[in-house]
């Protein structure tokens, strides 16, 4: 029998334990649903009132692209995307005077920035392995125009743009929706693989992340590939089924994709997560956007499928164990990608 192995993820200070001797099936990780009693939602056409204004509209007027914002009292009607503030916040902007404060060791910030929702699709029931092409092309603009307004404020740091899906992931609701935490801060995460970028291009004039890339898509990890992006199972996976997506050519943020590439990523996204869906049926997951606007950094998205329980020695520790191996879980997922391939609209 095989040993179970320590793997170093390829960047961050973090160590993980592939446990191929607790091996499950896919289908072990399917879980009954919560059948939640219908009640009003707040994202769906005709509920505009109970959000905040929004920042940032998508229309269709004479077959045109319309990009406006809510006026006052007036709430835009028959919209594509809708990008609003969060009624409950986690960042504010105060145009107040925020100051830190340091009392010997214990320092702390103000909590300055913004905090988005992104409403994906006037369907309730949108799912991105669903979702038409021309739609998820549309959603991935709207990330595109409010990354660019968020980051050009002179006390934004970082911008991150996430999605929880269930809500077992931390979904308060099941309408599809993407959230945009702006922070006066860089994460810690980031911050580490931005050093790390830098240190190696420093040292070998390459960038890293391309060179993960071009080893990765020769490996077993290796998932699936169009033009623009591939998409691969990272070696020190820490989620049964996690998997990354990456652009192909160097960019450091989504701001760089051109027309061709973002129906590139709309087409990735509609068959991985179509995949995933079908193949663990329709499990929560979270997938967060890795992009800082520097040249040293290669932005990519990771994807982490919500299906075991971080215990004691994963917080105690921060080695994490994975039950489920990448080479493993990233066959699974080729399977049920080349599956959904046939049903890619022309």
């Amino acid at each position: 029998m095989r040993l179970n192995e320590l793997r170093k993820d390829y960047i961050l200070d973090r160590w993980v334990v592939i446990a191929t001797q607790r091996k499950r099936r896919p289908t072990d990780f399917i879980r009954v649903k919560r059948k939640e009693k219908p009640s009003i939602c707040p994202f769906c056409p005709g509920n505009e009132d109970m959000t905040p204004p929004a920042t940032l509209v998508y229309l269709k007027r004479d077959g045109e692209l319309i990009k406006d914002h809510d006026h006052d009292d007036l709430r835009h009607a028959g919209w594509l995307v809708r990008c609003i503030p969060n009624l409950y916040p986690a960042f504010t902007h105060n145009t107040r005077e925020e100051r830190s404060e340091e009392t010997g060791d214990f320092k702390s910030l103000p909590a300055i920035g913004h905090h988005e929702v992104v409403i994906e699709s006037p369907n309730h029931d949108e799912h991105p392995g669903v979702a038409e092409i021309s739609q998820q092309s549309l959603v991935l603009e709207a990330y595109q125009d409010r990354f660019r307004a968020l980051s050009s404020k002179e006390y934004v740091k970082y911008v991150s743009i996430f999605r929880n899906h269930g809500s077992e992931a931390g979904a308060s609701l099941s309408h599809a929706h993407t959230q945009i935490i702006a922070t006066p801060m860089l994460p810690r995460i980031v911050k580490e693989e931005l050093e790390k970028s830098e240190d190696y291009l420093h040292k070998t004039g390459r960038c890293i992340f391309c060179d993960i890339i071009e080893k990765e898509r020769e490996s077993r990890r290796f998932i699936w590939e169009n033009k623009g992006f591939i998409v691969f199972a990272p070696w020190a996976s820490i989620h049964p089924f996690e998997f990354w997506i990456f652009p192909k050519r160097h960019e450091a943020s989504i701001l760089e994709m051109n027309a061709e590439e973002l129906r590139d990523l709309a087409v990735t996204i509609k068959v991985c997560f179509g995949g995933l869906r079908n193949l663990l049926d329709d499990p929560p997951y979270n997938l967060g956007f890795h992009m800082i606007p520097e040249g040293s950094f290669h932005w990519h998205i990771e994807v982490y499928p919500r299906l075991s329980i971080w215990a004691g020695f994963e917080k105690s520790t921060g080695v994490f164990i994975n039950v489920f191996s990448p080479e493993e879980a990233s066959l699974r997922l080729r399977e049920a990608i080349d599956k959904e391939e046939s049903y890619l609209e022309e």
